[in-house]
């Protein structure tokens, strides 16, 4: 076996390929961490001609001039095979040395224990505890999960042989009843153009206001848009509503009610029926006005309600960002664009969707729990990676490990 420096061309066919490939580890990565001042290295291990492994360096200067190296979702090798692990992994400790490093982060996109749609752990399912294991053996310390740079917890469904009806089916009942009332009152899915992605900035900064999480820039969108967009690896949409459509939508319903409840009598065993129909006439007499309102107050008979970023690298869709304007959220756009692009998932050989991040220890009932809940009415699992790890290479491990704690 031979380390060495490849191309990244030999890299990107290496990836493409490879099982544990996903967009964080793709070479268009690289290009967006190099207009933050990274620089990118590719290396691997040969076996003649043969590529064994691969990683994409991503490395930065931090204090005393020395580099901080990082391999988003890195490795991509077999960790199974204890042998090439430590190979790649001691020949990488002498190259980052060798190019002033002093720490090696990487967090692989490998599930630590398989676990079920509650966050249970399947017991003899996927275990990956040896990796873990071995990973300390070469000198790895596990990163905390509230430092850890990338997500440790995701939600996931399962797309491949599956059809669109099956998945409906499967759905809990309140999510799949959203998506036929989000569909029958003509709420729309619309994918936007890199001229529009203002349009997403801001549904996503209203929301981190509101919600307490810091926004990406709209610079940041239009790379991501500029670097995958043309092999359509990622996309943006926003969800639309005619209020016009909408409110003639509920006032057909509620003339239906009108005309069933005058066609029952006065009898007795009609008065259950003649109170539930009374009620759904009432909600929707309060749908219409707060549908009026909204046009009055906006001047608009169309608003735009939320905005979504995917990332559709096969095997998986990853729903990657997400925002609501406050006051739509009660029409619930975003259980339809869920199921928007689980269709385009299975209609394009997707094998899974990932809804992408959750709390940590769900079972713990931890702040943000309804995001979980939310992605859980689609059915699917949970999923833990193994973590975030870091290297230290020289003794400036520890000096910095001590200037970060003082600057808090």
């Amino acid at each position: 076996m031979k380390f060495q420096e490849i191309t990244e061309k030999e890299y990107r066919q290496f990836w493409e390929n490879h099982p544990l490939k996903t967009f964080l580890s793709a070479p268009e990565i690289s290009k967006l961490r190099e207009k933050q001042n990274w620089e990118t290295n590719y290396v691997g291990v040969k076996e003649g001609k043969k590529l064994l492994a691969a990683t994409m360096l991503l490395s930065h200067k931090r204090h005393f001039n020395k580099k901080e190296f990082y391999s988003p979702r890195g490795y991509l090798l077999d960790f199974h095979n204890k042998e090439l692990v430590s190979f790649f992994t001691q020949e990488l400790k002498k190259y980052i040395k060798a190019k002033n490093g002093y720490i090696f982060r990487v967090d692989p996109y490998i599930i630590y224990r398989q676990r079920d749609l509650d966050g249970n752990i399947v017991e003899e399912g996927e275990d990956n505890r040896e990796v873990v294991e071995h990973l300390k053996e070469l000198g790895f310390k596990k990163v905390p999960i509230e430092d850890t740079e990338q997500v440790i917890w995701m939600f996931s469904l399962d797309l491949e042989g599956k059809t669109e009806e099956q998945i409906l089916k499967e759905m809990k009942p309140n999510t799949r009843n959203q998506i036929k009332k989000t569909e029958k009152f003509g709420i729309t899915v619309n994918e936007i153009s890199y001229d529009e992605l203002d349009r997403f900035q801001n549904i996503m900064v209203e929301t981190g206001e509101r919600k307490g999480f810091k926004v990406r820039s709209l610079s940041y969108f239009q790379e991501m848009y500029k670097l995958f967009h043309d092999k359509e690896e990622v996309k943006y949409f926003i969800t639309e509503l005619n209020l016009k459509k909408y409110v003639q939508g509920f006032e057909k319903e509620k003339q239906e009610k009108i005309d069933k409840m005058n066609s029952l009598s006065d009898a007795k065993y009609n008065d259950g029926a003649k109170k539930n129909l009374t009620n759904e006439i009432a909600s929707f007499d309060k749908r219409i006005q707060e549908s009026k309102e909204i046009m009055e107050q906006t001047g608009k008979e169309i608003i735009t309600l939320s905005g979504s970023m995917f990332m559709l690298i096969q095997p998986e869709v990853i729903y990657l960002s997400s925002g609501n304007y406050e006051e739509y959220m009660k029409f619930n756009s975003q259980y339809l664009i869920q199921w928007e692009l689980i269709k385009y998932g299975i209609e394009n050989g997707f094998k899974k969707h990932n809804f992408y991040g959750i709390p940590a220890n769900i079972n713990e009932h931890p702040k943000d729990y309804g995001i979980y809940e939310f992605k859980r009415g689609f059915n699917g699992y949970v999923e833990e990676l193994i973590g975030e790890y870091e290297l230290p290479i020289t003794w400036h491990y520890k000096l910095m490990k001590i200037i970060h704690k003082i600057r808090g």
